[in-house]
Protein backbone atom coordinates (compact mmCIF):
# COMPACT_ATOMS: atom_id res chain seq x y z
CA UNK A 1 0.00 0.00 0.00
CA UNK A 2 3.13 2.65 0.86
CA UNK A 3 4.39 1.62 -2.45
CA UNK A 4 1.36 3.17 -4.43
CA UNK A 5 1.94 6.17 -1.92
CA UNK A 6 5.25 6.91 -2.49
CA UNK A 7 4.95 7.37 -6.33
CA UNK A 8 3.74 10.65 -6.87
CA UNK A 9 2.08 9.94 -10.02
CA UNK A 10 -0.03 7.47 -8.22
CA UNK A 11 -0.30 9.37 -5.15
CA UNK A 12 -2.01 12.27 -6.87
CA UNK A 13 -3.90 9.56 -9.18
CA UNK A 14 -5.27 7.95 -6.39
CA UNK A 15 -6.14 11.13 -4.68
CA UNK A 16 -8.01 12.61 -7.54
CA UNK A 17 -10.01 9.37 -7.84
CA UNK A 18 -11.05 9.83 -4.02
CA UNK A 19 -12.43 13.34 -5.22
CA UNK A 20 -15.02 12.00 -7.85
CA UNK A 21 -15.20 9.24 -10.62
CA UNK A 22 -14.99 8.54 -13.47
CA UNK A 23 -12.05 10.59 -14.60
CA UNK A 24 -10.14 10.67 -17.71
CA UNK A 25 -6.69 10.05 -18.58
CA UNK A 26 -6.66 13.77 -20.03
CA UNK A 27 -7.42 14.95 -16.86
CA UNK A 28 -4.25 13.70 -15.77
CA UNK A 29 -1.42 16.01 -17.42
CA UNK A 30 2.39 15.53 -17.11
CA UNK A 31 2.55 19.01 -15.04
CA UNK A 32 -0.64 18.12 -12.89
CA UNK A 33 0.99 14.82 -11.39
CA UNK A 34 4.73 15.91 -12.02
CA UNK A 35 6.11 16.72 -8.57
CA UNK A 36 6.83 19.89 -7.02
CA UNK A 37 10.61 19.86 -7.72
CA UNK A 38 10.93 21.08 -11.24
CA UNK A 39 14.00 18.79 -12.20
CA UNK A 40 12.27 15.97 -11.03
CA UNK A 41 10.23 15.03 -13.75
CA UNK A 42 10.55 14.07 -17.31
CA UNK A 43 7.08 15.45 -18.30
CA UNK A 44 7.53 13.77 -21.62
CA UNK A 45 7.38 10.51 -20.43
CA UNK A 46 4.77 10.95 -17.73
CA UNK A 47 2.06 10.14 -19.81
CA UNK A 48 3.76 6.82 -21.10
CA UNK A 49 4.77 5.58 -17.40
CA UNK A 50 0.90 6.47 -16.40
CA UNK A 51 0.07 4.04 -19.20
CA UNK A 52 2.75 1.50 -18.98
CA UNK A 53 3.33 1.65 -15.12
CA UNK A 54 1.13 3.54 -12.71
CA UNK A 55 -2.29 2.94 -14.26
CA UNK A 56 -1.84 -0.50 -14.51
CA UNK A 57 0.00 -1.12 -11.12
CA UNK A 58 -2.88 0.76 -9.26
CA UNK A 59 -5.53 -1.30 -11.48
CA UNK A 60 -3.54 -4.81 -10.38
CA UNK A 61 -4.13 -3.69 -6.77
CA UNK A 62 -7.84 -2.84 -7.03
CA UNK A 63 -7.47 0.30 -5.93
CA UNK A 64 -8.94 1.76 -9.07
CA UNK A 65 -10.45 0.17 -12.09
CA UNK A 66 -9.21 1.49 -15.63
CA UNK A 67 -10.79 0.68 -19.58
CA UNK A 68 -7.53 1.53 -21.57
CA UNK A 69 -9.79 1.76 -24.83
CA UNK A 70 -11.76 4.45 -22.86
CA UNK A 71 -9.29 5.80 -21.22
CA UNK A 72 -11.56 6.10 -17.88
CA UNK A 73 -10.45 5.24 -14.76
CA UNK A 74 -12.60 5.02 -11.51
CA UNK A 75 -12.78 3.84 -7.78
CA UNK A 76 -11.74 0.10 -7.86
CA UNK A 77 -12.85 -2.57 -5.05
CA UNK A 78 -9.94 -2.16 -3.18
CA UNK A 79 -10.17 1.47 -3.04
CA UNK A 80 -11.05 2.35 0.60
CA UNK A 81 -8.72 0.15 1.94
CA UNK A 82 -6.16 2.92 0.68
CA UNK A 83 -8.38 6.01 0.76
CA UNK A 84 -7.98 6.66 4.71
CA UNK A 85 -4.54 7.76 3.92
CA UNK A 86 -4.52 9.67 1.09
CA UNK A 87 -6.15 12.97 3.29
CA UNK A 88 -3.59 13.02 6.10
CA UNK A 89 -0.90 12.58 4.02
CA UNK A 90 -2.21 15.69 1.72
CA UNK A 91 -3.25 17.27 4.57
CA UNK A 92 0.56 16.72 6.05
CA UNK A 93 2.47 17.34 3.83
CA UNK A 94 4.67 20.16 4.31
CA UNK A 95 5.27 17.66 7.06
CA UNK A 96 7.01 15.29 5.51
CA UNK A 97 10.67 14.83 4.18
CA UNK A 98 11.77 17.46 1.36
CA UNK A 99 11.09 14.95 -1.66
CA UNK A 100 8.85 12.66 -0.29
CA UNK A 101 5.56 14.16 -2.16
Amino acid sequence: MFDELWNIYRYRLLLAVSDHTPRTEDEFTPESLASDEPDDDDLDGVKTELQNTHLPKLAEHGYIEWDAETQTIWRGPNFEEIAPLLRPVDDHRDELPKGWL
